[in-house]
C-alpha cells in the first residue's frame, strides 16, 4: 500500500490539503495517510501526530519567542515522518514550518518524494528562497500562473493548479433559511483562523458591530470561524451581550451565509479570494504589532496586502491596515460602500475580471491530485 504524509502548519493549510486529499481518496482507496493536520483532514479519516494548535504562530516576534518550541516540533515531525516512511511528503503552505521539515526529511531519506502545495510568496519577499527550495522539493504546485517564471528560472518542476477558493462551485443543498434572521441584511466577518489573529482583530470587529448597532437595526453579523476557535469567539460575544451576532464554522453553511451576505469585512489572506468568488463586495483589514509591522515593511516587495490588489498593482479592494484598522475606520468605509451601490458593482466587476485570469482549466484539487498520483506510480 502506498503512503502519503500530509504536512500542514495552520487551519487554512489543513483546509486546502483536504480538498486535494478528498479528490485523491475518491479515485484511489489503496493509500495510507498520516498527517500534521486539523479538523478538515480529520473528517477524511486522517489522524494527526499532534494538535495543529501546537505549531500555529503568527508574526516574527512570536516565532522568535517560541523558537526552541518550534525547533523541537520540527524535529519531532521529521522523526515521525521518517518512521512512517511515506512515498510522498505532501506539504501545504506555512513554508517557514513545512519547508524546514521537508528539507530535513529529504536529507535523511532522499527516496521520499517531496511535493509542496502553495508556493512561498517569493514575489513578495525573500526571492532567494527559490534557489534553496530546488535542493529538496521535487515538485511545487502553484496557485497563480504568474508564479511559474520564478520556479522555471531555477528549473524546479512546477504545475499551475489554480486556487481552490475560486473554483466554480455547485449550488449548495444546505437549507439555512430557517436559521437566518428575518428582515435582516447579513454582513460576514472574518477575523482569521489563527488564535493570535483573532486576539487582535476580534475586539476591533466587535466594536465595529457595536458602532453599527447604534445607528442601524437592520443588520445581522456572522463571524466565519474554524471549529478550533468557534467557542472562544462565542464566549466573547456572549460577554458583550450582542444579540445580532453569531459564529459559524461548518463549511457548507459558511458558503451559504457568505452567498447571502451584502458585504464582508475580512482579514488579509486567501479567504478574500473566496469572498470575491462569491461575488460579495468587501474591505480588507489587518494589524500586526509595531515591531512585526516594521520588519514586514523592510522585507516586502509589494505595496498591497491583498492578492487582488497585488495582481492589479492598485487598490481595488480597500485595505485598512495597522492604525487604520480600527472600528471607526471600518464603520465609515463599510457605510460609504453600502450607501454607494455603484461603487460595490465596480469592485465586483474588477474582481471577477481578475479571477478569470487566475483560474485553472479544471480545478485545483483535480490538477493537484493528478500530480500526486503520477508520483505514486513512477
Amino acid at each position: 500500500m502506498k503512503k502519503i504524509f500530509v504536512l500542514t502548519g495552520e487551519p487554512s493549510g489543513d483546509k486546502l490539503a483536504s480538498t486535494v486529499i478528498s479528490k485523491l481518496q475518491s479515485t484511489s482507496s489503496e493509500i495510507e495517510y498520516l498527517s500534521v493536520g486539523g479538523s478538515n483532514l480529520k473528517k477524511l479519516g486522517i489522524s494527526s501526530i499532534y494538535d495543529l494548535k501546537e505549531i500555529t504562530y503568527l508574526g516574527f516576534t512570536s516565532v522568535i519567542l517560541n523558537i526552541f518550541t518550534i525547533k523541537k516540533k520540527i524535529n519531532q515531525t521529521v522523526e515521525e515522518i521518517i518512521k512512517f516512511n511515506p512515498d510522498i511528503l505532501f506539504s501545504v503552505d506555512s513554508p517557514d514550518f513545512t519547508l524546514r521539515v521537508a528539507e530535513k526529511v529529504k536529507n535523511i531519506n532522499s527516496n521520499i518524494k517531496t511535493i509542496h502545495y502553495v508556493a512561498p510568496q517569493v514575489w513578495i519577499w525573500r526571492k532567494n528562497r527559490v534557489k534553496n527550495i530546488k535542493k529538496f522539493i521535487d515538485h511545487i504546485l502553484l496557485l497563480f500562473d504568474f508564479e511559474k517564471k520564478y520556479f522555471d528560472a531555477e528549473n524546479i518542476k512546477n504545475t499551475f493548479v489554480g486556487h481552490p477558493l475560486i473554483e466554480t462551485k455547485a449550488n449548495s443543498k444546505t437549507i439555512i433559511d430557517n436559521i437566518l434572521p428575518q428582515d435582516k441584511k447579513i454582513i460576514s466577518l472574518f477575523a482569521g483562523s489563527r488564535k493570535s489573529e483573532t486576539l487582535i482583530l476580534l475586539p476591533i470587529l466587535i466594536s465595529f458591530v457595536e458602532l453599527m448597532n447604534k445607528k442601524y437595526k437592520n443588520y445581522f453579523f456572522y463571524f466565519h470561524a474554524t471549529e478550533e476557535n468557534k467557542n472562544s469567539i462565542l464566549d466573547i460575544i456572549k460577554q458583550k451581550n450582542i444579540e445580532n451576532v453569531d459564529v459559524i464554522s461548518e463549511e457548507n453553511i459558511k458558503l451559504d451565509i457568505l452567498s447571502k451576505s451584502i458585504f464582508a469585512v475580512s482579514k488579509s489572506g486567501t479567504v478574500s479570494l473566496q469572498i470575491c468568488n462569491a461575488n460579495i463586495p468587501s474591505i480588507i483589514i489587518y494589524k500586526l504589532s509595531f515591531i512585526n509591522f516594521m520588519i514586514f515593511k523592510l522585507l516586502v516587495n509589494v505595496k498591497f496586502a491583498n492578492i487582488i490588489n497585488i495582481i492589479n498593482n492598485r487598490e481595488i479592494i480597500p485595505e485598512l491596515l495597522q492604525n487604520e484598522c480600527n472600528a471607526e475606520e471600518i464603520y465609515k468605509t463599510v457605510i460609504y460602500f453600502l450607501k454607494n451601490p455603484d461603487l460595490m458593482k465596480k469592485q465586483l466587476a474588477e474582481c471577477n475580471k481578475t479571477l478569470e485570469g487566475i483560474r485553472s482549466k479544471t480545478s485545483s484539487s483535480d490538477e493537484s491530485s493528478t500530480v500526486l498520483s503520477s508520483y505514486l506510480v513512477s
